[in-house]
């Protein structure tokens, strides 16, 4: 074959008048060849004109074609390879040929046959496309993966990254609030693939039977739900190619964490950085054509949407209610009485005539029971032996000050006695705080000893003298206003009343009675009330 090298030496001869006879006895090749590269100033590569006839493969294309047309409707990973194929054909036809004739039938059937796409462009502001990804990382009880929520603008490519301790419901309501409150707008469109915890069932085409609080967030934050065919993933291809990237570039190495809030502070981190980096075939940052996407987009409602399950609930007689194959507990007045748990990612809410009554820890194990022991104060007291038998008290851990003030109340009234005593120095930490009875407690025992009626006494004047917020461990009544604490009544005021000294300067009764009014009033307006 001749070679470009071999080409250019004889059509230069031939420029120097060297007839082809001549030529071809120089260079050792034949005159066909000469003549060849005289009329081509480069080597022809080999085209085949014609497929390679296959007549012992002919009368079982029929065969082949319908096993294809069958695999249309067969499950991706059950359908027919070549190599397959060529077994059937072997075993249940009779074909008595080679597997290369069948290869390249299929191939060339394959190659007819397969989809091609068009390239799309989508307005600024228009689609934010969501998947999970998962990463390994190092926490310090070891390494484990974790699941990643990964939120993508479909034009500007602007990512929002965040670590999910699962992917259930919950999560992805207080992921999309948290990427929606981390770019400052929201999109008009949302795309998902299919996930069972969004998408509860996928009915003819794109239709979908959503999960009731997903249906919840889309109309309080006023965006288009909507979800690729089932096996396209190629439908939201920005956010399948970002899960690639958050794998290899920003959990390569493996990244160490002391938590899941320290994890995200750096993926928060990463997601800023990203801003400033230009993608491949365009010519402004990340950063830069996210502003064109806020512009178009929707604004942020001025509520902030509640990213909780909400399920209905009866309180037993153990004062807890069910949540995800674990109990609760609430305190004691609200036993027996129907109640809304709000399950968020990182806690638990028991919800009672419009407050929250119990606020626990989140638990995602099963069978657990996540009691507090400041609700069960109230029983303790007509069931003060649950002290030691109980586990939620036997395991609760007080400062100090609390087990030496039984120890001396048990070693002066006896065990039972004692213990009854100590039940009622219990039952101020559903009023007060631990520090300002453990306070009382190691004063009331250095000056007069182990007296309960003084320690009760003395945490009342302490909490005069500085009011603290309410101990129980719901917190404030209402999630997110804060306490209010509103003064008692000066009734002193009302000694000016008394006839003594000058009568002409005592107040009119009505305007001090008002001034005492308003300020109950302004205070109780503060609380909500």
């Amino acid at each position: 074959m001749l070679t470009v090298e071999d080409i250019g030496r004889i059509r230069r001869a031939h420029r120097d008048r060297l007839s082809i006879r001549a030529i071809a006895k120089k260079y050792h090749h034949s005159r066909r060849k000469v003549r060849e590269a005289l009329q081509n100033s480069e080597p022809r590569k080999y085209t085949r004109r014609q497929a390679p006839s296959a007549p012992t493969l002919d009368p079982f294309k029929p065969i082949i074609d319908q096993i294809l047309k069958d695999d249309e409707q067969a499950p991706p990973k059950q359908r027919h390879t070549a190599a397959q194929i060529f077994r059937r054909l072997k075993s249940e036809h009779g074909y008595p040929g080679g597997y290369d004739q069948v290869r390249r039938y299929v191939s060339s059937h394959v190659r007819q046959h397969r989809e091609t796409f068009i390239p799309l462009e989508h307005a600024p502001g228009q689609r934010v496309e969501c998947d999970f990804g998962h990463i390994w990382v190092d926490f310090p009880e070891g390494r484990r993966q974790v699941p990643v929520l990964l939120v993508i603008w479909a034009y500007s490519y602007c990512p929002f990254v965040i670590a999910l301790p699962s992917e259930r419901t919950e999560a992805i309501l207080h992921g999309l609030v948290q990427a929606f409150e981390f770019f400052g707008c929201v999109p008009k469109e949302l795309w998902w693939d299919n996930p069972k915890t969004v998408a509860v069932a996928i009915l003819r085409g794109r239709e979908r039977r959503l999960n009731e609080r997903y249906v919840v967030l889309a109309s309080h934050y006023n965006f288009e739900p909507l979800f690729c065919m089932p096996a396209r993933g190629n439908e939201k291809p920005h956010v399948e190619n970002r899960v690639k990237n958050l794998q290899r570039r920003w959990a390569t190495p493996v990244p160490q964490a002391a938590d899941l809030n320290a994890l995200n502070a750096y993926l928060r981190r990463c997601c800023e950085e990203d801003r400033q980096r230009t993608v491949s075939g365009q010519r402004e940052t990340i950063g830069q054509r996210f502003e064109a996407e806020r512009r178009a987009s929707l604004a942020l409602p001025v509520r902030r949407f509640d990213a909780c399950l909400r399920e209905e609930r009866q309180v037993d007689k153990y004062q807890t209610v069910a949540f995800d194959n674990n109990r609760y507990s609430v305190p004691r007045q609200w036993a027996f009485q129907a109640v809304t748990v709000k399950g968020y990612v990182d806690r638990i809410e028991v919800v009672a005539q419009g407050q929250a009554i119990a606020r626990h820890e989140r638990s995602y194990a099963t069978g657990q029971q996540i009691l507090d022991p400041r609700h069960y104060l109230a029983t303790l007291g007509r069931k003060p032996a649950c002290l030691d038998h109980a586990p939620v008290f036997r395991d609760w851990r007080l400062s100090p000050a609390f087990d030496q003030l039984r120890q001396q109340l048990e070693e002066r009234h006896g065990g039972l006695a004692g213990s009854r005593q100590f039940v009622r120095v219990l039952q101020l930490l559903a009023t007060h705080s631990i520090e300002r009875i453990g306070e009382a407690i190691e004063l009331t025992i250095v000056r007069e000893g182990p007296q309960v009626d003084l320690i009760l006494s003395r945490v009342e004047r302490l909490g005069e003298r500085s009011p603290s917020p309410d101990a129980l461990s719901v917190g404030s009544p209402c999630p997110g206003i804060p306490v209010i604490h509103v003064p008692r009544p000066d009734l002193s005021q009302f000694d000016r009343f008394l006839p003594s000294g000058d009568l002409d300067h005592v107040p009119e009764p009505t305007l001090v009675i008002e001034e005492q009014l308003e300020a109950v009033a302004a205070a109780g307006d503060a609380c909500g009330v």
